[in-house]
């Protein structure tokens, strides 16, 4: 086993891997480090408190992991595990700076024999024709002699207590046999569920990338059937249901398609395709479907509301979930604003709560000032938005905020309408 292992970046992919690793492979001195720039973010993880909630304090404070917002605590490792997010811009295209920055990071403090694995999502060619050049020049190493290269993708599932770190099988793929072999015993420590090695690092790379396109473009079917069978006036949950009971068809259901990975990914595969002269047509006409939905919702909820004679600009609506799943603190890339946003063209400025979302992040991310949930009564509309536990486990209450009379959105079909009010407007993608 290789010496001292530093992680870098401590969010929903990295602290579950630098604390397995602190569990199973530290001590005998041997340590491991994780580092993030976030002062707040290490302040939280000091104290024992995980804001993603992926990882329990007892486990944070026991597993003997340390972390620092200092590049020199990673001074001596051997093993580099980077696993920063790679968002895209405003033009949608891959935004590598966290990658370029952790490099920068990293480079100085390689030394001879050192291994840097990459978990971040990429299209395939980064690792080894941008991320190593870099980490050579940076190091005045040379690439693939003096350092070896690695993809591990990640494939966390934020809020998922089935599919973790030590239960899905991990993907590991290297420069060359013998930093396969450190890869393997490193991420053999730590999954249980087995490894599978891929032929060469862009391969891994590119399965990656395409296990979250191949969602998007499913979920972004069942969002154009929904919207047809809306035209149709038929449910669409009730059209999947039978759908359903065929052996081959495959459990996807309209919604909103949100967060770091499903709503950020196919646009690296995109891109790197446009670079070599092919336009995507089917991925890119996937991600217009899902981009558009919370637009699509908004504007059927003031159909809704003029239908039922009330005016969208003196309308009390309120939007019930902010983070982009159910059941997770994070309000990263969720297309709820999106909801919102479209609800202004209107007029309506509508009151928003969640439960789980961080007040101060949703401010500074999207201008969203959340309202406390006793704040959300006597609505003319109400938008299911999120399924959190905390809302489905009562109806009754959803129900009671709306007036008599009120519209009911149910973005992703949680409830049952066998139990609504004859009276309420309710209508699910």
């Amino acid at each position: 086993m290789d010496g001292n292992i530093a992680v870098v970046g401590l969010g929903y992919v990295g602290l579950p891997v630098a604390v397995a690793l602190a569990e199973r492979c530290g001590g005998n001195g041997r340590k491991v480090v994780g580092f993030d720039i976030s002062a707040h973010r290490i302040a939280a993880l000091h104290a024992g408190h995980d804001a993603t909630r992926e990882i329990s304090d007892d486990r944070l404070t026991s597993c003997g992991l340390e972390v620092s917002d200092d590049p020199a605590a990673m001074e001596g490792a051997s093993v580099f595990i980077v696993t920063v997010p790679t968002p895209i811009t405003e033009e949608r295209r891959p935004d590598l700076t966290p990658l370029c920055k952790a490099c920068e990071t990293i480079g100085p403090r390689l030394t001879k024999g050192a291994l840097v694995v990459f978990e971040s999502t990429v299209f395939p060619g980064v690792t080894e024709d941008i991320c190593g050049p870099w980490l050579a020049e940076l190091s005045g190493l040379r690439q693939g002699r003096d350092f070896a290269l690695g993809y591990s993708p990640e494939r966390i599932n934020p809020g998922d207590q089935v599919h973790r770190l030590e239960t899905i099988t991990k993907i590991i793929a290297a420069d060359s046999e013998a930093a396969l072999a450190r890869m393997r015993a490193i991420y053999g420590a730590i999954v249980d569920a087995g490894l599978h090695e891929a032929p060469s690092i862009k391969v891994a790379e590119a399965a990656k990338v395409i296990e979250n396109t191949q969602r998007d473009l499913n979920i972004a079917l069942m969002n154009e059937i929904a919207l047809i069978f809306d035209r149709m006036g038929i449910a669409t949950r009730d059209v999947l249901a039978a759908a359903g009971t065929k052996w081959n068809f495959l459990p996807f259901t309209p919604g909103l398609v949100g967060g770091h990975c499903i709503g950020v990914d196919p646009f690296y595969l995109t891109a790197a395709a446009e670079k070599l002269g092919y336009r995507p047509e089917v991925i890119l006409a996937g991600r217009r479907i899902n981009d558009s939905m919370g637009q699509a919702i908004a504007q059927k909820l003031v159909k809704l509301m003029i239908a039922n004679g009330v005016s969208p600009c003196r309308a009390r609506v309120g939007v019930m979930g902010l983070t982009f799943k159910q059941d997770v603190p994070d309000i990263r890339n969720s297309k709820v604003p999106d909801i919102l946003a479209e609800l202004r063209e209107y007029g309506i400025e509508a009151l928003v709560s969640d439960p789980l979302a961080e007040p101060a992040a949703a401010l500074h991310e999207y201008g969203i000032a959340l309202s406390p949930p006793e704040d959300l009564v006597g609505l003319d509309a109400l938008v299911l938005a999120v399924n959190h536990a905390s809302y489905l486990a009562d109806p009754a209450d959803l129900i009671a905020r709306v007036r008599e009379g009120g519209v009911l959105v149910d973005v992703k079909s949680a409830l049952d309408r066998t139990g609504l009010p004859q009276e309420l407007v309710y209508w699910s993608l």
